[in-house]
């Protein structure tokens, strides 16, 4: 898939300057089966792999459904569980490798199961004060597994086991207690708000968000020493292209001549 922008189907897709708008449009619940997940994989990839795009941000169409996960009546006809979801694995995001860019996650209404871990998967989540979110799979037999393995790392455990063992619904106010979301916004003020944060992020600097995004990945499950190490002696690729890189110039001169930096992502 090249970068030309998604007018119909379930994924919509436009650009302004360097940010990408990925629309989930699949009828009234938005929910996701294997067609949709592959489009959607293939959407981000191009992202990644588009060197003018620098933020991308994922919303939904209409104000009830963000995403409930998994589409059970595709399942009930024949789609499989386990099936091939395409690159990035469920939704395009969680498993895509390599993304050093921003993900800026606007949730509406009714996010829960895959639709949170789907969230989950954005580097930002600003939400509607009428969203509300759960993990409802214990209900249906079944495991929430990537939400399984990223909420006790991001919020206290006990909290996380809560969410995942009850598969109780919680609101926009208790989503941002915890840390989930950054900030809960009217309905209308949604998507102009992710446009607010996306311009300040494509307004910086390309490599700098690359390195963050790669430490943070590859630091995760090392120790401080070993992953500052890692670092110190160029060994992450992002991070040997930063300080190899205009960019790092450019940036220490504009502080010297008291100026805004530009930000060239070379």
């Amino acid at each position: 898939m090249d970068m030309q922008m998604l007018t119909e189907g379930p994924i919509l897709t436009r650009r302004e300057g360097a940010i990408l708008e990925v629309t989930l449009s699949r009828g009234k619940a938005n929910a996701i089966d294997l067609a949709t997940s592959r489009i959607m994989g293939l959407a981000f990839r191009a992202f990644r792999d588009d060197d003018s795009l620098r933020v991308c941000i994922l919303r939904a169409e209409g104000e009830k459904f963000f995403c409930p996960g998994w589409d059970l009546k595709a399942a009930a006809s024949g789609d499989a569980v386990d099936g091939d979801y395409g690159v990035g694995g469920f939704g395009g995001l969680q498993e895509l490798p390599n993304l050093n860019k921003p993900v800026i996650a606007a949730i509406n209404g009714i996010c829960c199961g895959g639709g949170l871990e789907l969230a989950l998967s954005a580097d930002l989540i600003l939400c509607s004060a009428n969203a509300t979110f759960a993990l409802p799979e214990i209900r249906s037999g079944t495991v929430a597994d990537a939400a399984s393995i990223k909420l006790p790392k991001r919020i206290p455990y006990h909290v996380a086991m809560d969410l995942l063992l009850t598969g109780r619904w919680f609101d926009a106010t208790e989503a941002h207690r915890w840390g989930i979301v950054k900030e809960i916004t009217t309905s209308a003020d949604l998507l102009p708000k992710a446009w607010d944060l996306a311009r300040l992020l494509e307004s910086g600097p390309p490599l700098v968000y690359a390195a963050i995004k790669e430490v943070v990945r590859e630091a995760e499950d090392m120790r401080f020493q070993d992953a500052l190490n890692r670092i110190t002696k160029r060994q992450l690729v992002t991070v040997d292209r930063l300080y190899s890189s205009e960019d790092q110039l450019e940036g220490a001169r504009a502080f010297a001549e008291k100026r805004d930096p530009v930000w060239k992502g070379k």
